[in-house]
């Protein structure tokens, strides 16, 4: 067996344990403490395997970078600190490990000493008693008792990456570096040491060139994780108190749930503008939908329907009448979509939204399928009210009038509908710019013409034909 699979091995038999001891009983637990001679008891607190959490260790394969994506307090430093670690420290104090010279790159210098050296999460605190590193303040240097060293960097001050060389690098809060894209590159030309040198980055995302395009590569591994996968280390009044306030937020998605938001500048939806109408989410659904409020039901049928297939955009809204049809305005309900289905599925997964909420209407492309869309729902409840809509003009040239009932306030979400949300902030006036089909916004937009655009006729969406 060859080092690497060595270490893969003892990785697995540690997170078995860890996973073992976690949910033993306390009797358990005793006896396999009890188990452990003076030595290895320890050293248990210092083997970061154990311990860890499956988004602090490092994926498998064969990688150059590997990216921590993850919420505000959800561990991210200390995986940093423990992968350097790993790679810097031999066998024994004295011993020499992978890896011998080393950059820390933080947003400035300030911030890199205060959190990746003297941090709660840093080097020097995670450090066994006779490993500790010693900072050299004077040459912003670290130095390990084998004669390993890191130097500290600041995203500020890019060119004094330029002449030093490494063979590992920690680059600490990417998405908010100043001079981003020039520091990344200096970066990159001075890791060229040793036979492999590899590299970390852990940050919350945001949708900043550097990190989008690091994501892409093929030589890149990343694991993520939100606030609460690090809740046992976190107050819980801190996370009641920023889900509670953040939690149905642009903001929230990002520093919390650590997903990389990524919005198209040419957008026909800005996220800050569902956010400055959203609802707060309730659970009974008897409370979702206001007294008097018509509920419809859109259903954006796939062309085929096996696991490959687009997905059945399947969207619910109420709306809320008044005597004139140009104060109507409406709520998103919920997002029903359904993946990868047989047409009697995701027929199914509509109807029963339709009962949930005591629709009034069912609308449904039929560009596609035709009459077999109609049939298809119909086969499940022959009593559905159902209305067929075809399009004669593109998904953009749809959209338009329906984002522009956003614009004008009309139209608020109840709760987060994160996936149909990220579809909308990418649907451009000059296409869709995400993957695949926009099935979601185009149920959306047939819901909302179908209960606010076509009852106004001074703004009909000459893009739909009713049958």
């Amino acid at each position: 067996m060859g080092a690497a699979d060595s270490s893969t091995s003892t990785r697995h038999d540690l997170r078995s344990a860890s996973a073992w001891l976690a949910s033993a009983s306390p009797e358990l637990e005793k006896e396999f403490l009890d188990s452990l001679d003076e030595n290895a008891l320890a050293a248990l607190p210092w083997i970061f395997e154990f311990w860890a959490l499956p988004h602090q260790l490092p994926p498998e394969g064969d990688w150059t970078t590997w990216v921590v994506l993850g919420g505000r307090g959800a561990g991210k430093t200390r995986a940093g600190s423990e992968w350097v670690r790993s790679m810097v420290e031999g066998a024994t104090p004295e011993a020499r490990g992978r890896a011998r010279r080393v950059a820390l790159v933080g947003e400035t210098y300030d911030q890199a000493l205060a959190v990746m050296i003297k941090g709660e999460s840093g080097l020097i605190a995670c450090s066994p008693p006779d490993r500790v590193p010693n900072w050299i303040a004077g040459e912003r240097r670290l130095v390990w008792p084998n004669g390993a060293e890191a130097r500290v960097f600041s995203a500020n001050d890019p060119e004094a990456l330029r002449g030093p060389q490494f063979d590992l690098a920690w680059s600490d809060e990417l998405a908010k570096w100043p001079n981003a894209q020039n520091t990344w590159d200096m970066l990159q030309f001075g890791l060229r040491l040793g036979e492999r040198p590899q590299q970390i980055v852990t940050t919350t995302p945001r949708n900043v060139g550097v990190l989008k395009e690091l994501l892409a590569r093929d030589d890149v591994a990343h694991t993520h994780a939100p606030t609460e996968a690090n809740s046992a280390y976190l107050a819980a009044s801190f996370l009641k108190e920023v889900r509670s306030r953040y939690g149905d937020t642009r903001l929230g998605r990002q520093e919390l749930d650590g997903v990389l938001l990524d919005d198209v500048d040419s957008a026909l939806w800005q996220r800050s503008e569902i956010d400055a109408l959203r609802l707060p989410a309730v659970e009974a659904v008897d409370e979702r939908i206001p007294q008097g409020a018509r509920v419809i039901v859109a259903v954006d049928p796939p062309v085929t329907g096996h696991s490959g297939s687009d997905a059945c955009g399947i969207v619910v809204v109420a709306v809320i009448e008044t005597g004139n049809p140009a104060d109507w305005t409406a709520i998103v309900i919920e997002d029903c979509t359904v993946q990868g289905v047989s047409p009697n599925q995701w027929a199914e997964a509509a109807v029963a939204a339709y009962h949930r909420y005591g629709a009034s209407r069912m609308v449904g492309e039929v560009n596609q399928g035709g009459s077999l869309v109609t049939g298809t729902v119909r086969t499940v409840d022959p009593n559905i009210n159902f209305r067929e809509v075809r399009a004669s003009v593109g998904k953009v040239a749809r959209a338009e009038p329906v984002a522009a009932l956003y614009e004008q306030g009309k139209i608020r979400h109840l709760g987060v509908h994160a996936e149909l949300e990220d579809e909308m902030c990418k649907m451009a006036r000059t296409g869709y710019e995400g993957q695949g089909s926009p099935d979601r916004v185009d149920a959306l937009v047939w819901a909302l013409t179908e209960g606010i655009l076509e009852p106004t006729k001074h703004r009909r969406n000459p893009a739909i034909r009713s049958f």
